[in-house]
């Protein structure tokens, strides 16, 4: 295998610069939450239930975790540009016709149809693992992610104000515009950088059993997932605490939207700066005691009768720093198990994490109620960052053994 030239900016025959790929995974991430302060707004307009309204997310998550199942393969079968570029197209449309639904069915199905974007999460990865090996990769990685942190900390804010301004249909007009403008981006800087293409998609596929049976996969996986979930039972159960529980306007619950996403930020800074020197153990166990040390925390306050927004919004800000330690450094690891299949191995991590996203986002989208306020979203994401560290762990022992059984 030759090895790939330098990249140049708004040249298709390098591979993408690290402008574009934290652009394509800024997009990817837009389309998570910028409509949720517009969450109440949807559901009058429709004259649905919340429940109903909710599936916008846990459905959209559901359909991403599927797609993801494809999309690894594909992309080491065809190459990782032509599936981003489809992608891209896809959920572009598809935003269009969200913005101008005349139903409530055609406006869930057009959603489901926007999980195209998903090639932008893990086609970025398979990307990153292409152009640098090994223990640099989660450092890349945790540079690219950095647009995952930003675009949804700015993107509630935005969707709110945009609700309070025009209506609903704003934000997936938002949406459509970015979607566009990436596709254009990648048309022009994204140089394909799989080298190492499969001979047929069926061979890709059959790497799935072999990854299925790896316990080291399963364990980063499962660490990811969990820290993941504490993020999406977050974007599940929020709209609802902020509008029934504390009464806040759009605009105002897409500012508190800000905090998880700066969290994230600043985790991925941290990944991206010292993941070489930290290793992967230590960030993905630091990462996930730090969001259990803000939800026992927010927890207590809860208890004492604190009924202030930032007693639970406030500490949100440790699941977006535990992720972002968490999720470039399992993924990193996930991908380093068989760098030939990086881009399957991306799509079936993916689609672990976003299977276990949507699940939770429903579960707590069902149990909450006003009575109840914030407490049983905080217990959900309390046990979730739990469950990561107990994997984060098992990780560790897993490699132990692996290493002594080679030194054997």
């Amino acid at each position: 295998m030759s090895a790939l030239p330098k990249a140049r900016f708004l040249d298709p025959s390098t591979p993408p610069t690290l402008f574009t790929l934290v652009v394509v995974a800024a997009t990817s991430a837009l389309s998570l939450n910028i409509f949720l302060p517009s969450l109440p707004a949807i559901t009058k307009h429709f004259g649905a239930s919340y429940a109903v309204i909710q599936f916008l997310v846990s459905g959209y998550l559901l359909t991403t975790a599927i797609v993801q199942f494809f999309v690894g393969p594909l992309s080491d079968r065809f190459g990782r540009r032509p599936v981003m570029l489809v992608g891209f197209c896809l959920f572009t449309f598809a935003s269009v016709i969200c913005a101008v639904a005349t139903s409530v069915e055609i406006l869930l199905a057009a959603r489901v149809m926007q999980a195209g974007v998903v090639s932008g999460f893990v086609v970025s990865r398979a990307a990153v693992r292409d152009i640098v090996p090994g223990d640099r990769a989660a450092s890349m990685i945790g540079y690219v992610t950095m647009g995952m942190a930003i675009s949804p900390m700015l993107a509630p804010t935005l969707g709110g104000f945009l609700q309070e301004m025009f209506d609903w249909q704003a934000a997936f007009w938002t949406m459509a515009g970015a979607g566009f403008i990436t596709f254009l981006l990648i048309l022009r800087d994204q140089g394909e950088t799989n080298q190492t293409r499969s001979a047929n998609l069926t061979e890709q596929f059959r790497n799935y059993p072999e990854l299925l049976t790896s316990r080291r996969f399963w364990a980063y996986a499962a660490a990811a997932a969990l820290a993941s979930a504490c993020f999406f039972a977050l974007l599940g159960g929020a709209p609802f605490v902020g509008d029934r529980v504390y009464h806040l306007s759009p605009g105002v619950l897409g500012l508190y939207f800000m905090f998880p996403p700066f969290g994230y930020m600043m985790g991925n800074f941290i990944s991206g700066r010292f993941a070489t020197r930290l290793g992967i153990y230590r960030m993905i166990t630091f990462g996930a005691l730090i969001t259990i040390c803000g939800m026992t925390i927010s927890l207590l306050f809860i208890v004492m009768g604190n009924t202030h927004p930032l007693a639970f919004f406030g500490l949100t800000i440790t699941i977006g720093l535990g992720n972002g330690l968490v999720v470039p450094g399992a993924t990193a690891a996930m991908l380093n198990i068989k760098p030939e299949i990086a881009g399957t191995a991306a799509g079936l991590g993916g689609a672990l994490m976003t299977l276990g996203g949507a699940a939770i986002s429903a579960f707590v989208a069902s149990i909450l109620t006003e009575e109840r306020g914030v407490f049983p979203l905080a217990v959900c994401i309390l046990v979730c960052a739990i469950g990561s560290l107990a994997f984060s762990i098992y990780a560790n022992h897993v490699e132990r053994q692996v290493r002594q059984s080679s030194l054997a």
